[in-house]
């Protein structure tokens, strides 16, 4: 089980590095990251030139129904980045899935925050 695990986490990691390589967040057009873990999910806008968190949103914060499904709280925590990014004056992105498949809590985070007013 616990080589199985590996290859899974390396597998991320290599995809990772991979997409990493291709994009570049700047202060025009940040890089939205995305960070899963089994209970919560994470996103932050991102500068790479100057290496600042422009916004970010996670399913800790107050207000944030984690008893819902965890497609519908990931699509929740997308909508509230895009708040905060149009808030500071952000309206277009470039998505890092950061590893993970564009499926599921992935996926509903990017769709929140498309309908947030956020282009990619």
């Amino acid at each position: 089980m616990a080589t199985q695990l590996k290859k899974k986490w390396a597998r991320r990691l290599r995809v990772k590095r991979s997409v990493r390589g291709k994009i570049s967040g700047t202060p025009e057009r940040p890089r939205l990251s995305v960070y899963r873990s089994n209970k919560h999910i994470y996103a932050q806008l991102i500068d790479d030139l100057a290496g600042h968190t422009l916004a970010a949103a996670s399913s800790l914060e107050e207000g944030v129904d984690t008893s819902a499904k965890p497609v519908e709280v990931s699509k929740i925590v997308g909508q509230r980045l895009a708040e905060r990014a149009r808030e500071a004056g952000i309206e277009r992105a470039v998505f890092d899935r950061n590893g993970y498949r564009y499926h599921g809590r992935v996926r509903a985070l990017a769709e929140g925050a498309r309908e947030g007013g956020l282009q990619f």
